[in-house]
C-alpha cells in the first residue's frame, strides 16, 4: 500500500473516531420519554435547586465513585425517585446486589419515566438512562443483569431520593 493510501485510510479512521466522540445528545432515537410533562430550568436554576454533587451528576453527566453513594447497599422497601424532580423511577422490588458499588435495578418502575439514549463517550457505546421529566442523568443500563430482564440499570445514588414504604 502506498504512503498516500495509508494516509487517506488513517485520516478516514480518525474522522470516524472523531464523529463517534461528538456530542451524544444528538442521538435521541432510543428515548422513551415522550409522554411525560417536561421540566426545563436554566443552568443557574438547576444550580440553585441541587447540591454541587447532584448538579455534577444530574446535569453534567458525572459519575459518583463506586461504594460511596447512600443507596448502593440500601435494603429498605420503597420507591426511588429522581432527586431533581421527584418522578418515581425504580422500586426496591427490582433492586439487587450487583457488586458494582452503585444501586442496581433490573427494570424501571414503568416504560415511561426512565428515558434512554446512546452514549458514545469514552470511546465505547453504552446506553445512558435519564429522568424522562427533567432530563437528569441517572446512570447507564447494561445487558448483564439477572432474570427476568437480563438488564442492569446502574444508577448514581446522588441522582435518587428514596421514599420509604410505610
Amino acid at each position: 500500500m502506498t504512503l498516500s493510501k495509508q494516509f487517506i485510510i488513517s485520516a478516514l479512521l480518525a474522522l470516524s473516531l472523531a464523529a463517534c466522540a461528538q456530542n451524544k445528545k444528538a442521538d435521541k432515537s432510543n428515548s422513551s420519554s415522550s409522554s411525560i410533562d417536561k421540566i426545563e430550568l436554566s443552568e443557574d436554576e438547576w444550580k440553585e435547586k441541587l447540591t454541587a454533587e447532584q448538579f455534577y451528576v444530574l446535569r453534567k453527566e458525572g459519575t459518583e465513585r463506586a461504594f460511596t453513594g447512600k443507596y448502593w447497599n440500601n435494603k429498605e422497601t420503597g420507591t426511588y425517585v429522581c432527586a431533581a424532580c421527584q418522578l418515581p423511577l425504580f422500586t426496591s422490588n427490582t433492586k439487587y446486589r450487583s457488586g458494582s458499588g452503585w444501586p442496581s435495578f433490573y427494570e424501571p418502575i414503568n416504560d415511561t419515566n426512565v428515558g434512554e439514549e446512546n452514549d458514545t463517550s469514552l470511546g465505547m457505546t453504552r446506553t445512558e438512562v435519564h429522568c424522562a421529566r427533567c432530563g437528569g442523568h441517572l446512570g447507564h443500563v447494561f445487558p448483564d443483569g439477572p432474570e427476568p430482564t437480563g438488564l442492569r440499570y446502574c444508577i448514581n445514588s446522588v441522582s435518587l431520593d428514596f421514599v420509604k414504604e410505610d
